[in-house]
């Protein structure tokens, strides 16, 4: 949870109290959006050996989710901003539990296909959408925390996944193998928080009964001196915060910083299986120990920044540690010891950078052309994680070392802290 650093009693009580309420709720809806869509990694080889699917056809069907992320991106974190963060969100819960069902009952490689572009499709606008709404509720001083507390659910929901996952994939009940019954079960979690979401979320600070009328009061006003403060330096419309040449670089930055994270995500459980041996069911309880480290690395980063009151570097030196740990992940084959270790601190500075990372759009722009900027990075900068897989898994197929291939994905990580470090970040904002 972000620890404020307002002296004032009544500001400190009052982010307590939202942290307190937000934080927890939407950490657990991370971690559940966070499995639904990495588990093919998991599945990744019951599901290959049973359907005979290839590197190339398993590479290009994880990738596909990104694709249909693609479609409602940037009008669903509109909707956030202008509408109902909890009507939206609710929403998308439901639809996209029930595609992560579907997954479950793939027989071909089209099937593969389109039951990943569904669920891409039904997720998108999710993570773009809580973080405009978490941009309702905290300050500018207290966000990269707070989006801490936030994105740190990846890892950890990655972590729990693997033995979770382990767990499942020995289940065959009714006929059905076990990896079917894993996207069948962990789909369900996310329809049932769609109408507990319904319920509990809160649009606005004014809506919200469960703070006091002076804590209300305090919080609106000061995210109204922060939008004032914005407005007083210029606005930027909806357009051109879109087109906007930060905006432009942090889009390729994400891009770029995708293709090393999702090669990492989806070929992780099988780089450790086939290292140390185990079979699927014990290598992805191994896998929870990197992803551990992942949520250290972040909610670390999220407070030195926040901290410093910095973005940038806290961004650019996570990412060139990932560059350098992952090739290092899989260049070991004979040592699972060194494995482990490279993919653990691989994992801590892949998960480290985002939470500053996603601070930068609301530094630079205004309240509806920062939620569309943010959308409309994580639209293209996803695509980076169809690129990724699709390249790896091709590159697989035709019998490239894993490590090459690995090198090569992750020359990414470096590209990524280079345009960060051309962002211009307005010295009144930083």
């Amino acid at each position: 949870m972000p620890v404020n650093e307002y002296s004032d009693p009544l500001a400190s009580r009052t982010l307590r109290k939202i942290s307190a309420r937000i934080l927890p709720f939407v950490f657990l809806l991370y971690i559940v959006a966070y499995l639904d869509r990495a588990n093919v990694a998991f599945a990744k080889l019951p599901m290959s050996a049973d359907l005979g699917f290839s590197e190339a056809v398993y590479g290009f069907g994880a990738g596909l989710f990104f694709v249909g992320y693609l479609l409602l991106e940037i009008p669903g974190a509109l909707i956030v901003e202008r509408w109902s963060a909890r009507r939206w969100i609710a929403r998308i819960l439901v639809t996209w539990g029930v595609c992560t069902v579907g997954v479950g009952l793939v027989r071909t490689p089209l099937e593969f296909y389109a039951a990943r572009f569904l669920l891409g499709s039904a997720e998108a606008g999710f993570f773009p959408g809580i973080l405009v709404y978490l941009t309702h509720w905290f300050p500018s001083r207290e966000r990269a925390r707070a989006m801490a507390g936030f994105i740190v659910a990846i890892p950890i929901g990655l972590a729990l996944g693997g033995p979770i996952s382990a767990a499942i994939l020995r289940c065959h009940w009714f006929g059905l193998a076990g990896w079917r019954w894993m996207f069948i079960l962990e789909g369900v979690p996310a329809i049932l928080l769609g109408f507990v979401a319904l319920a509990y979320l809160t649009d606005r600070p004014r809506q919200a009964r469960w703070l006091d009328t002076e804590e209300r009061q305090w919080l609106e006003a000061e995210l109204e001196r922060e939008k004032r403060a914005k407005l007083a330096t210029g606005v930027v419309s909806v357009w051109r915060g879109l087109c906007n040449r930060d905006s432009m670089l942090l889009a390729a930055a994400l891009f770029f910083a995708n293709i090393g994270s999702y090669s990492f995500l989806f070929w992780l459980p099988g780089i450790v299986q086939k290292v140390s041996r185990l079979s699927p069911y014990l290598s992805n309880t191994l896998v929870a120990i990197p992803f551990v480290a992942g949520a250290l690395g972040a909610v670390t980063c999220g407070r030195s920044s926040d901290r410093a009151g910095e973005r940038k570097l806290h961004a650019i030196v996570p990412l060139v540690m990932a560059g350098v740990f992952f090739p290092l992940s899989a260049s070991f084959g004979e040592s699972f010891t060194l494995t482990l270790l490279f993919s653990s601190l691989a994992a801590a500075a892949v998960y480290a950078w985002p939470p500053p990372f996603w601070v930068l759009p609301t530094l630079t722009l205004t309240d509806s052309a920062a939620a569309t900027a943010i959308g409309g990075i994580n639209s293209i900068g996803n695509l980076g994680g169809f690129v990724g897989p699709t390249v790896v898994g091709y590159l697989l197929s035709r019998g490239w070392a894993l490590s090459t291939t690995m090198t090569i994905s992750t020359t990414g990580f470096v590209l990524s802290a280079v345009l960060i470090a051309a962002i211009r970040v307005p010295q009144h904002r930083r």
